[in-house]
């Protein structure tokens, strides 16, 4: 237990919720601030990307005993299944046996993270907007509008985990020596629904992760419990395949039934959908520093939004959580030296997952039904069965294991380069699994 501070966390999202258990734990008395309506009183938004929850995440939730209770709500996905254009339908699997990611409706798990945090005696203030902070004395300015009056709150503590466009953040950048950038994609997503069979059962296979890969765009699908999946269609917003070209009905059922044609039995309200749910921007931001003085600290989309392509943006922000509770451990009341050290560990490995992030669009939109790809990634599990203590794929290092981010990232590198001396290997298809390809890798391996 530290001596107990009183510490206000603006934004009452996943990753706040946990933040507020976790300090709640250390003894702390803790008050989360929210713009939003209580999300338990509301209809989701028709905004969300499912969440894929790995080990990362499974970590920071079993540490403070509730992972399996999250558990409950979940669809473990062992495998992605690629929907070809020609309707063939090809799996991928993650890990080895038993490896899965999990599939978890973000608005439920929301809740049940509001539910849980008051549970262990953190205030919650919805429907209050916080205007700004004084950073050297942790008070936070609340109030109906910007430019009206505000009420002053004073903290000995405050976090900003209110998202990527945090308003704490927002008061940060006027320091001197403050770094910060976003890269908005020029595509964004828009969420669809595929309902459950009458009888309640997935009209896919429900342990996978579907894409239907379209190189410029994709259409992905998440199971949930109920028998659904949420589905997210991911494109240009102008060109010729965009949102912008999807004018009317008739063109987007065309479009659909040119490019997902599989698609056409399990998504009954496409139009309906397609044309109620908003449209909405993918967004890398990076920034530094995290935190001031031993008074504010950003965690989470708030210092570091991901583009949701590796699926790891809840798993980044809890990944911040754990990081930041070994250092309390470590430290005691020198949050000080808590924070400094929480984001000089952190800082490398955001930027390393930001940059997987991107990259992985390329592979889910295009690389996943390319033949080559394919027997790339049979050699890689291949030798990495055989030899496991010389390979683990990059895949699993990001999602499998707790190496950090920097690390999977620069290892991956040297990876791909060696698998694009392998693939060069005359007959390669034919000796895929061979002694001559193992020697190779091995070769390779050592001249790094």
């Amino acid at each position: 237990m530290q001596t107990p501070l009183k510490i206000a966390v603006v934004g009452s999202g996943l990753v706040g919720s946990l933040l507020a258990i976790y300090l709640r734990r250390a003894g702390h008395t803790v008050h989360v601030y929210d713009r939003s309506p209580d999300i338990r009183a509301i209809q989701f938004s028709g905004r969300s990307i499912n969440l894929a929850v790995s080990h990362r995440g499974w970590r920071a939730l079993d540490e403070v005993g509730l992972g399996d209770e999250i558990r409950k709500m979940a669809v473990p996905m062992e495998k992605r299944g690629i929907h070809l254009q020609n309707n063939d339908l090809v799996y991928q699997y993650y890990g080895k046996d038993g490896e899965s990611i999990f599939s978890i409706s973000r608005g439920e798990l929301n809740r049940k993270m509001v539910t849980l945090a008051e549970n262990e005696g953190a205030e919650f203030f919805f429907e209050t907007r916080v205007w700004d902070v004084d950073l050297a004395t942790a008070t936070l300015y609340t109030g109906e509008t910007e430019r009206g009056a505000w009420t002053e709150l004073k903290y000995d503590m405050v976090f900003g985990s209110d998202g990527a466009f945090s308003r704490i953040r927002h008061r940060m950048q006027r320091q001197n020596r403050f770094n910060y950038s976003q890269e908005f994609l020029p595509l964004g997503y828009k969420e669809l629904n595929i309902p459950a069979n009458p009888d309640g059962t997935h009209k896919l296979d429900k342990n996978s992760l579907h894409i239907w890969p379209r190189h410029d765009f994709m259409l992905t699908a998440l199971p949930n419990l109920d028998g659904s999946f949420t589905s997210t269609l991911f494109m240009p917003f102008e060109g010729e395949n965009s949102f912008d070209s999807l004018k009317d009905k008739e063109t987007l059922e065309a479009f659909f039934e040119k490019y997902f044609p599989s698609t056409q039995e399990v998504i009954p309200k496409l139009v309906e959908d397609f044309f109620k749910n908003p449209t909405s921007s993918l967004v890398t931001m990076k920034c530094f520093p995290w935190t001031f003085s031993d008074k504010v600290a950003l965690i989470g989309d708030a210092c570091h939004a991901l583009v949701p392509f590796y699926g790891h943006g809840m798993n980044a922000g809890f990944e911040d959580i754990t990081v930041l509770n070994q250092k309390m451990q470590q430290y005691g009341d020198d949050w000080a030296t808590i924070f400094k050290e929480y984001e000089k560990s952190r800082k490398p490995d955001a930027d390393a997952i930001a940059e997987l992030s991107y990259r992985n669009f390329m592979e889910m939109s295009s690389s996943t039904a390319d033949e080559s790809f394919i027997l790339r990634k049979k050699i890689e599990k291949h030798f990495s069965d055989k030899f496991p203590e010389l390979w683990q794929p990059l895949y699993s290092m990001v999602t499998f294991s707790h190496r950090p981010y920097s690390e999977a990232l620069a290892l991956g590198d040297c990876q791909k380069a060696i698998m694009d001396e392998v693939m060069k290997m005359e007959g390669i298809a034919d000796k895929w699994n061979s002694p001559e390809v193992e020697e190779k890798i091995k070769e390779l391996l050592k001249a790094e």
